[in-house]
């Protein structure tokens, strides 16, 4: 994708980057590089840069949100906070020959290494135990949930989605993102309950958010939770 320099109304200049596609109309969308703009490959640059100006207040509030809402990245190092199920847990990186696995005390993720400051060791032993724990946690709700709904348990795997915390196929497998671990456990509810939904409405029409709602009556104000939480969740 190419760098291009748009200048707003206010004279500001920004940076974003643009992508030609077989489209007809274009699209924006605010990543963790700034601004994308997706836009057919016949339009005129004049034109795009009209569209562009037009959309410059969305744009800026839209950069400005991203700010505002930027969680800096795990640093994978003794002493980090991690989230469990919504509380703080303490990262405990300690130095052994010993390469063990994982141990958890209900206050610190202890996690050892034959040499200190691996960080590469510390995150991938971190990610496994968290994906062993979710798929123990998750099994267990969606076993009773799908009992709530009166259908059969459908079959359970993880996802490592960047943008989305679940999905269910046409098949009836449900897919679950593990770093919901890290989430109140009343949002790693919603989430279940919002895929199981689609095992009886494969659409999100009022009849599917209806179905919802047998389950989880609130799920309107947990979505809002889950949305202001995420910056957070995908700080693993």
């Amino acid at each position: 994708m190419a760098k291009q320099a748009l200048t707003l109304p206010n004279g500001d200049t920004i940076l974003y980057q643009l992508e030609r596609r077989p489209r007809r109309t274009i699209g924006l969308k605010i990543t963790d590089d700034g601004l994308v703009v997706h836009a057919p490959k016949r339009i005129f640059e004049f034109e795009l840069h009209r569209i562009l100006q037009d959309k410059a207040k969305w744009i800026i509030d839209k950069l400005e949100a991203r700010k505002n809402n930027y969680v800096p990245p795990l640093e994978w190092i003794h002493g980090e906070t991690l989230q469990l199920h919504g509380n703080a847990i303490l990262l405990s990186v300690q130095q052994n020959a010993k390469n063990k696995q994982a141990e958890f005390n209900n206050i610190a993720l202890i996690i050892t290494t034959p040499e200190a400051n691996t960080h590469a060791v510390v995150r991938r032993k971190v990610t496994q135990w968290y994906k062993k724990q979710a798929m123990l946690d998750f099994s267990r709700r969606l076993e009773i949930l799908a009992a709530k709904l009166s259908v059969p348990t459908p079959p359970l795997m993880l996802s490592n989605a960047q943008s989305r915390w679940g999905s269910c196929s046409s098949r009836g497998d449900v897919r679950l993102n593990w770093r919901l671990l890290q989430a109140p456990p009343h949002i790693i509810n919603y989430v279940i309950c919002h895929e199981l939904a689609h095992l009886k409405e494969m659409n999100h029409s009022a009849k599917f958010w209806a179905v919802v709602a047998t389950l989880f009556p609130d799920y309107k104000k947990a979505e809002k939770e889950l949305k202001a939480l995420s910056p957070q969740l995908h700080r693993m």
